[in-house]
């Protein structure tokens, strides 16, 4: 999770996305974790994910650019054969300590779309990964692919313009990137990966029901890049915009929980 500021908390992730590494069984049978294998968690964030096969590989690295979240997972899981870094991964390829061509399998779970955002360093961070690969090693991931949150992301945009912020500033506002099926595997292909599975999964998502989650929690972390260009004292009343304009088409009329459109984008390369 890159970003020039810390946004991120383990209580706060808890209470607004715990279903995230509850939702990764897919992946993780992917990963295919052997007592053997060392490896890489990219974007690890407070390790939930990390926890679910961490037992049954020989070793694990998590890196992660918040400070918060890096200190969550150390505190709640390092150990002899898990240790996790502060580690920008937008200039993962900077770190010849990582880079170094000697990983099992690189591992990333609700990330990528976070770190890919900026445009310029996006190819290098995956050859950085594709580096780190030992010949024959494994790249799993999954990720916002195209269409993700779609309804959110409209209503975002339209809060903001409703603010006189510009539809370019906007635009330039959102934290993500959703790649299609297409532009990943011509990408991961050309910077020399065998691409050997990729996939998208509509999965309608439900929202916790905590105290401070829900949608308004959502929001306020998922969205607080978007939220970041009003004043302060225009966040909350926008927020509350938000789940406004969404109530009818994230509730469930039967049962009044909440769903957002997500859209997964799962892979699996091999450095051959």
């Amino acid at each position: 999770m890159s970003q020039s500021k810390d946004h991120w908390s383990s209580e706060a992730y808890s209470t607004s996305a715990a279903f995230v590494p509850k939702l990764a069984q897919t992946l993780l049978q992917y990963l295919d974790p052997q007592p053997t294998d060392t490896v890489l968690d990219v974007g690890c964030g407070d390790a939930k994910f990390t926890e679910a096969f961490l037992p049954a590989v020989g070793s694990v690295l998590g890196i992660d650019a918040s400070p918060s979240m890096i200190e969550s997972a150390t505190k709640d899981y390092a150990g002899p054969n898990a240790a996790f870094r502060v580690v920008d991964c937008c200039y993962l390829e900077q770190d010849t300590s990582i880079v170094n061509g000697t990983w099992d399998k690189v591992v990333s779970n609700a990330a990528l779309h976070w770190v890919l955002r900026n445009e310029s360093t996006r190819i290098s961070t995956l050859r950085a990964i594709f580096n780190c690969l030992k010949p024959g090693g494994m790249f799993v991931f999954e990720m916002g692919g195209h269409g993700n949150v779609g309804e959110v992301i409209t209503a975002l945009t339209y809060s903001l313009l409703q603010q006189g912020v510009s539809i370019e500033k906007a635009r330039e506002t959102s934290p993500w990137f959703f790649p299609s099926v297409d532009w990943m595997t011509s990408t991961l292909e050309s910077i020399g990966f065998t691409v050997e599975n990729m996939e998208t999964e509509y999965r309608p998502t439900k929202l916790t029901s905590d105290k401070n989650g829900g949608l308004a929690g959502w929001v306020r972390l998922m969205g607080a890049q978007f939220l970041e260009v009003l004043p302060e004292g225009k966040r909350g009343a926008t927020v509350q915009q938000i789940c406004d304009v969404l109530q009818t088409i994230v509730t469930r009329q039967e049962d009044g929980s909440q769903w957002l459109g997500y859209v997964r984008l799962r892979g699996v390369a091999r450095r051959t």
